[in-house]
């Protein structure tokens, strides 16, 4: 065998188990949800929800820190079970769903916290602003078999961002001193991930 091959198989034999550690996991928009509140009036919060359009996990088995996090959210989902006030946030004066369709999350950096959690830094594109963005998640569950055979796992996570710092500035002042809505915004993720791959 010549010095080239040798080469080229140990090579092969030290990025194997790297590549092997990896597994991906897609997110399941029908059992994950994004909820969120925001105070009104300065005296109640009011919640919504979105909907998950698109997200996958590729988790390093032998490094967590390693992983990775994409997920993609559909903008005009948006949800408060109320259809006026709905309609007001997909408009110009909020989220202007018809230009910024989607919001979107990319992990950069990730660092063990206690009991198994995690903190999750990444770039939250929001209304065409990205800013970075700390996910406080939850230790991740233990894999569980569906009855159709799948692998599922896991896990809760949640932030708190400034919507003015994403260049959502509408709001009304009230007669007796404040604002109608609150510029703090608790978002507040339930992810449920299928298994897809090993690498």
């Amino acid at each position: 065998m010549s010095n080239f091959i040798r080469t080229i198989a140990v090579l092969v034999l030290l990025t194997f188990p790297a590549l092997a550690s990896a597994t991906t996991w897609n997110i399941d928009p029908d059992h994950s949800s994004v909820s969120f509140k925001v105070k009104h009036l300065m005296v109640s919060n009011v919640k919504g929800t979105f909907e998950i359009q698109t997200g996958v996990v590729e988790i390093n088995d032998k490094d967590i820190t390693k992983s990775k996090v994409e997920v993609t959210i559909d903008t005009n989902s948006v949800s408060t079970n109320v259809q006026k006030r709905d309609d007001h946030l997909r408009n110009a004066d909020f989220l202007d769903v018809a230009k910024y369709p989607t919001i979107t999350f990319v992990s950069k950096k990730i660092a063990k916290a206690k009991n198994g959690a995690l903190k999750v830094t990444g770039d939250l594109t929001l209304h065409g602003v990205t800013k970075e963005v700390v996910l406080d998640v939850e230790q991740i569950s233990k894999e569980s078999k569906d009855p159709w055979g799948n692998l599922r796992c896991g896990t809760s996570a949640s932030t708190k961002i400034n919507r003015k710092d994403f260049g959502l500035q509408w709001n009304k002042s009230l007669e007796t001193g404040g604002v109608l809505v609150g510029e703090e915004i608790t978002i507040s993720l339930e992810i449920e991930m299928i298994k897809t791959t090993i690498k």
